[in-house]
Protein backbone atom coordinates (compact mmCIF):
# COMPACT_ATOMS: atom_id res chain seq x y z
CA UNK A 1 0.00 0.00 0.00
CA UNK A 2 1.32 3.57 -0.63
CA UNK A 3 2.36 5.33 1.86
CA UNK A 4 0.28 8.63 2.51
CA UNK A 5 1.57 12.29 3.66
CA UNK A 6 -0.68 15.05 4.35
CA UNK A 7 1.39 18.47 4.68
CA UNK A 8 1.30 22.34 3.64
CA UNK A 9 0.21 25.51 4.95
CA UNK A 10 -3.18 24.55 6.57
CA UNK A 11 -1.28 22.94 9.54
CA UNK A 12 -0.86 19.50 9.26
CA UNK A 13 2.14 17.77 10.24
CA UNK A 14 4.33 15.79 8.49
CA UNK A 15 6.29 12.86 9.64
CA UNK A 16 9.98 13.68 8.45
CA UNK A 17 9.16 17.26 9.88
CA UNK A 18 8.44 16.17 13.21
CA UNK A 19 11.49 13.98 13.19
CA UNK A 20 13.95 16.49 12.07
CA UNK A 21 15.06 15.13 8.78
CA UNK A 22 15.44 17.07 5.62
CA UNK A 23 13.34 15.55 2.93
CA UNK A 24 16.61 15.11 0.09
CA UNK A 25 17.61 13.39 2.71
CA UNK A 26 14.81 10.57 2.62
CA UNK A 27 14.61 7.40 0.81
CA UNK A 28 12.95 8.86 -2.21
CA UNK A 29 16.04 10.52 -2.97
CA UNK A 30 17.01 8.16 -5.75
CA UNK A 31 13.73 7.30 -7.02
CA UNK A 32 11.71 8.83 -9.72
CA UNK A 33 9.49 11.65 -8.57
CA UNK A 34 6.12 13.08 -10.66
CA UNK A 35 4.29 16.20 -9.16
CA UNK A 36 0.75 16.60 -10.49
CA UNK A 37 -0.26 20.24 -9.79
CA UNK A 38 -3.91 20.23 -10.06
CA UNK A 39 -5.96 16.96 -9.27
CA UNK A 40 -9.07 18.09 -10.82
CA UNK A 41 -10.55 15.34 -13.66
CA UNK A 42 -7.15 15.89 -15.70
CA UNK A 43 -4.98 15.88 -12.96
CA UNK A 44 -6.34 12.81 -11.69
CA UNK A 45 -6.35 11.03 -15.07
CA UNK A 46 -2.91 11.98 -15.17
CA UNK A 47 -1.94 10.43 -12.13
CA UNK A 48 -3.54 7.45 -12.90
CA UNK A 49 -2.01 6.63 -15.76
CA UNK A 50 1.69 7.66 -14.24
CA UNK A 51 1.42 5.30 -11.07
CA UNK A 52 0.31 2.33 -13.68
CA UNK A 53 3.28 3.69 -15.92
CA UNK A 54 6.44 1.70 -13.62
CA UNK A 55 8.68 5.01 -14.27
CA UNK A 56 7.44 6.44 -11.23
CA UNK A 57 8.22 5.57 -8.16
CA UNK A 58 7.00 9.07 -6.07
CA UNK A 59 3.82 10.57 -7.01
CA UNK A 60 3.16 14.48 -5.54
CA UNK A 61 -0.04 15.41 -5.93
CA UNK A 62 -0.58 19.32 -5.40
CA UNK A 63 -4.23 20.49 -4.21
CA UNK A 64 -6.37 22.92 -2.95
CA UNK A 65 -8.24 20.67 -0.95
CA UNK A 66 -5.56 18.04 -0.10
CA UNK A 67 -8.10 16.26 2.55
CA UNK A 68 -10.29 15.32 -0.45
CA UNK A 69 -7.43 13.44 -1.87
CA UNK A 70 -7.37 10.45 1.05
CA UNK A 71 -9.66 7.97 -1.31
CA UNK A 72 -8.25 8.70 -4.48
CA UNK A 73 -4.67 8.40 -3.14
CA UNK A 74 -5.44 4.64 -1.67
CA UNK A 75 -6.71 3.61 -4.72
CA UNK A 76 -2.73 4.27 -6.49
CA UNK A 77 -0.68 1.17 -5.13
CA UNK A 78 2.39 0.68 -5.36
CA UNK A 79 3.71 4.02 -5.43
CA UNK A 80 4.36 6.30 -2.71
CA UNK A 81 1.95 9.11 -2.50
CA UNK A 82 2.58 12.50 -1.31
CA UNK A 83 -0.33 15.73 -0.76
CA UNK A 84 0.48 19.46 -0.54
CA UNK A 85 -1.27 22.30 -0.17
CA UNK A 86 -0.70 25.37 -1.88
CA UNK A 87 2.61 26.72 -1.51
CA UNK A 88 6.33 26.49 -2.85
CA UNK A 89 6.41 23.24 -5.89
CA UNK A 90 8.17 20.45 -4.53
CA UNK A 91 12.01 19.02 -6.08
CA UNK A 92 10.45 16.31 -8.71
CA UNK A 93 12.06 15.12 -11.81
CA UNK A 94 8.85 15.94 -13.86
CA UNK A 95 6.54 18.94 -12.90
CA UNK A 96 2.86 18.31 -14.57
CA UNK A 97 0.92 21.64 -14.24
CA UNK A 98 -2.68 20.44 -14.27
CA UNK A 99 -4.35 23.62 -12.05
CA UNK A 100 -6.65 25.56 -13.57
CA UNK A 101 -5.20 28.51 -16.18
CA UNK A 102 -3.31 31.42 -15.30
CA UNK A 103 0.06 31.74 -13.76
CA UNK A 104 1.52 28.34 -15.46
CA UNK A 105 4.57 29.97 -16.53
CA UNK A 106 5.32 31.57 -13.09
CA UNK A 107 5.06 27.92 -11.87
CA UNK A 108 7.47 26.74 -14.91
CA UNK A 109 9.44 28.72 -14.24
CA UNK A 110 9.65 28.30 -10.34
CA UNK A 111 9.89 24.08 -11.33
CA UNK A 112 13.36 24.90 -13.79
CA UNK A 113 14.75 26.43 -11.09
CA UNK A 114 14.41 23.13 -9.22
CA UNK A 115 15.39 21.26 -12.11
CA UNK A 116 12.51 19.76 -12.98
CA UNK A 117 10.91 19.03 -16.63
CA UNK A 118 7.46 20.72 -17.05
CA UNK A 119 4.48 19.49 -19.06
CA UNK A 120 2.00 22.21 -19.02
CA UNK A 121 -2.24 21.13 -20.19
CA UNK A 122 -3.10 24.80 -19.90
CA UNK A 123 -4.92 26.30 -23.35
CA UNK A 124 -4.83 30.31 -22.28
CA UNK A 125 -2.79 32.53 -24.70
CA UNK A 126 -1.26 34.13 -22.11
CA UNK A 127 -0.17 30.89 -20.55
CA UNK A 128 1.17 29.47 -23.98
CA UNK A 129 2.73 33.02 -24.52
CA UNK A 130 4.71 32.73 -21.29
CA UNK A 131 5.69 29.28 -21.34
CA UNK A 132 6.70 29.81 -24.96
CA UNK A 133 9.23 33.02 -23.08
CA UNK A 134 11.02 30.08 -21.16
CA UNK A 135 13.18 28.52 -24.08
CA UNK A 136 16.72 30.02 -23.33
CA UNK A 137 15.93 28.96 -19.67
CA UNK A 138 14.72 25.59 -20.65
CA UNK A 139 17.95 24.98 -23.29
CA UNK A 140 19.73 26.43 -20.53
CA UNK A 141 18.45 23.67 -17.80
CA UNK A 142 18.65 21.22 -20.38
CA UNK A 143 15.11 20.65 -19.50
CA UNK A 144 11.92 20.26 -21.60
CA UNK A 145 8.70 22.87 -21.46
CA UNK A 146 6.10 21.22 -22.81
CA UNK A 147 3.14 23.63 -23.45
CA UNK A 148 -0.52 22.79 -24.49
CA UNK A 149 0.25 18.96 -23.41
CA UNK A 150 -4.16 18.47 -23.29
CA UNK A 151 -6.84 17.88 -26.65
CA UNK A 152 -6.86 21.01 -28.09
CA UNK A 153 -4.12 21.96 -27.87
CA UNK A 154 -1.99 19.18 -27.76
CA UNK A 155 -3.65 16.11 -29.75
CA UNK A 156 -4.75 18.85 -32.10
CA UNK A 157 -1.31 20.10 -32.87
CA UNK A 158 -0.41 16.56 -33.26
CA UNK A 159 -2.80 16.25 -36.17
CA UNK A 160 -1.99 19.18 -37.48
CA UNK A 161 1.81 18.67 -38.03
CA UNK A 162 1.48 15.24 -39.00
CA UNK A 163 -1.16 16.51 -41.89
CA UNK A 164 0.91 19.39 -43.08
CA UNK A 165 3.67 16.92 -43.42
CA UNK A 166 2.44 15.79 -46.37
CA UNK A 167 1.78 18.55 -48.11
CA UNK A 168 4.78 20.32 -50.43
CA UNK A 169 3.42 23.54 -49.51
CA UNK A 170 1.04 24.60 -46.77
CA UNK A 171 -1.07 26.87 -47.35
CA UNK A 172 -4.25 27.67 -44.16
CA UNK A 173 -4.58 25.64 -41.07
CA UNK A 174 -7.64 26.00 -39.36
CA UNK A 175 -8.58 23.82 -36.29
CA UNK A 176 -12.01 23.21 -34.79
CA UNK A 177 -12.89 22.24 -31.15
CA UNK A 178 -15.83 21.26 -29.42
CA UNK A 179 -16.14 19.49 -25.45
CA UNK A 180 -14.32 20.30 -22.48
CA UNK A 181 -12.04 18.77 -20.18
CA UNK A 182 -13.77 19.61 -16.65
CA UNK A 183 -14.62 22.22 -14.62
CA UNK A 184 -11.70 24.58 -14.75
CA UNK A 185 -12.24 23.54 -18.38
CA UNK A 186 -15.37 24.52 -18.54
CA UNK A 187 -15.07 27.97 -16.73
CA UNK A 188 -11.75 28.51 -18.67
CA UNK A 189 -13.58 28.11 -22.34
CA UNK A 190 -16.61 30.08 -21.02
CA UNK A 191 -14.11 33.04 -20.31
CA UNK A 192 -12.52 32.64 -23.77
CA UNK A 193 -15.64 33.64 -25.26
CA UNK A 194 -15.63 36.84 -24.63
CA UNK A 195 -12.06 37.55 -25.26
CA UNK A 196 -10.45 38.45 -29.04
CA UNK A 197 -9.24 35.72 -30.68
CA UNK A 198 -5.99 35.64 -32.54
CA UNK A 199 -5.40 34.73 -36.25
CA UNK A 200 -2.36 34.17 -38.21
CA UNK A 201 -2.93 36.39 -41.78
CA UNK A 202 -0.59 36.76 -44.14
CA UNK A 203 2.34 37.33 -41.94
CA UNK A 204 1.00 38.80 -39.38
CA UNK A 205 -1.35 38.62 -36.23
CA UNK A 206 -4.74 39.87 -36.08
CA UNK A 207 -6.96 40.35 -33.94
CA UNK A 208 -10.83 39.55 -33.67
CA UNK A 209 -13.67 39.66 -31.68
CA UNK A 210 -14.74 36.46 -29.45
CA UNK A 211 -18.42 34.65 -30.80
CA UNK A 212 -17.93 35.89 -34.13
CA UNK A 213 -16.66 34.42 -37.58
CA UNK A 214 -19.76 31.58 -37.41
CA UNK A 215 -18.92 28.65 -39.80
CA UNK A 216 -20.80 25.48 -39.55
CA UNK A 217 -17.78 22.94 -39.05
CA UNK A 218 -18.47 18.90 -39.51
CA UNK A 219 -16.91 17.15 -36.63
CA UNK A 220 -16.31 12.85 -36.59
CA UNK A 221 -19.58 10.87 -36.31
CA UNK A 222 -22.17 10.58 -34.48
CA UNK A 223 -21.33 14.31 -32.83
CA UNK A 224 -21.69 15.81 -36.84
CA UNK A 225 -22.33 19.59 -37.62
CA UNK A 226 -21.54 22.69 -35.33
CA UNK A 227 -21.68 26.11 -35.01
CA UNK A 228 -17.90 27.35 -34.85
CA UNK A 229 -17.19 30.62 -33.35
CA UNK A 230 -13.90 32.75 -32.91
CA UNK A 231 -12.26 32.79 -29.10
CA UNK A 232 -9.30 33.22 -27.63
CA UNK A 233 -7.49 30.01 -28.17
CA UNK A 234 -4.00 29.30 -28.38
CA UNK A 235 -3.70 26.56 -31.21
CA UNK A 236 -2.94 29.01 -33.97
CA UNK A 237 0.09 30.96 -31.64
CA UNK A 238 1.65 27.06 -30.93
CA UNK A 239 1.35 26.21 -34.66
CA UNK A 240 2.61 29.33 -36.63
CA UNK A 241 6.09 28.40 -35.55
CA UNK A 242 5.25 25.17 -37.98
CA UNK A 243 3.98 26.62 -40.53
CA UNK A 244 5.62 29.59 -41.31
CA UNK A 245 4.35 30.15 -44.91
CA UNK A 246 1.29 29.73 -44.07
CA UNK A 247 -1.16 32.33 -44.97
CA UNK A 248 -4.07 31.68 -42.70
CA UNK A 249 -4.13 29.85 -39.03
CA UNK A 250 -6.75 29.62 -37.25
CA UNK A 251 -8.80 28.28 -34.23
CA UNK A 252 -12.43 28.30 -33.56
CA UNK A 253 -14.66 26.53 -30.87
CA UNK A 254 -18.12 25.00 -31.05
CA UNK A 255 -20.68 27.00 -29.33
CA UNK A 256 -25.13 27.28 -29.24
CA UNK A 257 -26.65 30.49 -29.69
CA UNK A 258 -27.09 30.52 -25.57
CA UNK A 259 -23.32 29.65 -25.56
CA UNK A 260 -22.83 33.61 -26.91
CA UNK A 261 -25.25 34.71 -25.17
CA UNK A 262 -24.09 34.34 -22.01
CA UNK A 263 -20.36 34.17 -22.17
CA UNK A 264 -20.79 37.58 -21.05
CA UNK A 265 -22.19 36.44 -17.78
CA UNK A 266 -21.18 34.74 -14.66
CA UNK A 267 -21.59 30.98 -15.51
CA UNK A 268 -25.55 30.06 -14.58
CA UNK A 269 -24.76 26.40 -13.75
CA UNK A 270 -22.01 24.44 -12.15
CA UNK A 271 -20.11 23.32 -14.68
CA UNK A 272 -20.43 19.19 -15.19
CA UNK A 273 -17.87 16.86 -14.02
CA UNK A 274 -16.91 16.01 -16.94
CA UNK A 275 -17.38 18.15 -20.10
CA UNK A 276 -16.93 14.83 -22.63
CA UNK A 277 -17.50 13.65 -25.04
CA UNK A 278 -15.72 16.15 -27.72
CA UNK A 279 -13.52 16.51 -30.97
CA UNK A 280 -10.57 17.95 -32.50
CA UNK A 281 -11.27 18.60 -36.41
CA UNK A 282 -8.01 20.09 -38.44
CA UNK A 283 -8.01 21.44 -42.06
CA UNK A 284 -5.39 21.86 -44.01
CA UNK A 285 -4.53 23.33 -47.43
CA UNK A 286 -1.97 23.51 -49.97
CA UNK A 287 -0.27 22.38 -52.50
CA UNK A 288 1.08 18.81 -52.99
CA UNK A 289 2.48 17.15 -56.30
CA UNK A 290 1.77 20.36 -57.52
CA UNK A 291 -2.60 20.51 -57.41
CA UNK A 292 -4.16 22.32 -54.18
CA UNK A 293 -5.39 19.42 -52.06
CA UNK A 294 -7.45 20.09 -48.69
CA UNK A 295 -7.36 17.11 -46.25
CA UNK A 296 -9.22 17.15 -42.96
CA UNK A 297 -8.92 14.91 -40.07
CA UNK A 298 -10.28 14.46 -37.00
CA UNK A 299 -10.54 13.03 -33.38
CA UNK A 300 -13.74 12.01 -30.83
CA UNK A 301 -13.41 10.91 -27.29
CA UNK A 302 -13.49 12.69 -23.88
CA UNK A 303 -11.44 15.65 -23.59
CA UNK A 304 -10.53 14.77 -20.24
CA UNK A 305 -9.20 11.63 -21.32
CA UNK A 306 -7.19 12.38 -24.07
CA UNK A 307 -5.29 15.14 -21.87
CA UNK A 308 -4.38 13.22 -19.43
CA UNK A 309 -2.94 10.39 -21.79
CA UNK A 310 -1.02 13.55 -23.81
CA UNK A 311 0.28 14.73 -20.50
CA UNK A 312 1.20 11.58 -19.14
CA UNK A 313 3.35 10.43 -22.37
CA UNK A 314 5.13 13.98 -22.06
CA UNK A 315 5.95 13.40 -18.38
CA UNK A 316 7.10 9.53 -19.05
CA UNK A 317 9.09 9.99 -22.24
CA UNK A 318 10.96 13.18 -19.97
CA UNK A 319 11.77 10.47 -17.43
CA UNK A 320 13.05 8.79 -19.83
CA UNK A 321 14.98 11.20 -21.77
CA UNK A 322 13.77 11.24 -25.16
CA UNK A 323 12.65 15.05 -25.69
CA UNK A 324 13.99 17.93 -26.68
CA UNK A 325 15.41 20.97 -24.42
CA UNK A 326 13.57 23.90 -24.74
CA UNK A 327 10.19 25.26 -24.23
CA UNK A 328 7.99 23.30 -27.16
CA UNK A 329 4.35 22.76 -28.39
CA UNK A 330 3.64 19.16 -30.06
CA UNK A 331 3.29 20.93 -32.99
CA UNK A 332 6.42 22.21 -33.13
CA UNK A 333 7.90 18.33 -32.92
CA UNK A 334 9.93 17.08 -36.27
CA UNK A 335 8.29 13.82 -35.65
CA UNK A 336 4.63 13.52 -34.29
CA UNK A 337 4.12 9.70 -35.30
CA UNK A 338 5.60 8.31 -31.99
CA UNK A 339 3.01 10.07 -29.90
CA UNK A 340 0.10 9.64 -32.36
CA UNK A 341 1.45 5.96 -32.17
CA UNK A 342 1.59 5.72 -28.45
CA UNK A 343 -1.95 7.11 -28.50
CA UNK A 344 -3.38 4.94 -30.11
CA UNK A 345 -2.06 1.95 -28.45
CA UNK A 346 -4.15 3.67 -25.51
CA UNK A 347 -7.11 4.07 -27.39
CA UNK A 348 -6.71 6.87 -28.61
CA UNK A 349 -7.16 7.52 -32.80
CA UNK A 350 -7.60 9.76 -35.49
CA UNK A 351 -10.19 9.81 -38.90
CA UNK A 352 -9.58 11.05 -42.22
CA UNK A 353 -12.26 12.24 -43.69
CA UNK A 354 -12.65 10.66 -47.06
CA UNK A 355 -14.15 12.39 -50.93
CA UNK A 356 -12.56 16.04 -49.44
CA UNK A 357 -8.99 15.93 -50.91
CA UNK A 358 -9.21 18.29 -53.63
CA UNK A 359 -10.84 21.46 -54.22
Amino acid sequence: MPRFYVYGDRGESHPDKEAGVNSADRIFADVTTVAVIGTGVVGQRVARQLAASGLVKRLILGSRRPQRLHGFARQLIDIDIEVISPGPLPTADVTVLAQPTGGHAELAEEALGNGSHIVSVSDSVKDAQGLLDLDTAAVKADRSVIIGAAFSPGMSCLLARHAGSRFDRVEEVHVARMGTGGPACQRQLHRARTKESIDWRDGGWRKRPGGTGRELVWFPDPLGARDCYRAALPDALLLSSNFPDANRITSKVAGTRRDRLTAWLPMLRAPHSDGGPGAVRIEIRGVRDGIQTTDVIGAIDYPSAAAAAVAAIGAEWSILGTLPAGSWSLGMLDDPVPWLQELEQRGFTAAVYEGISTN
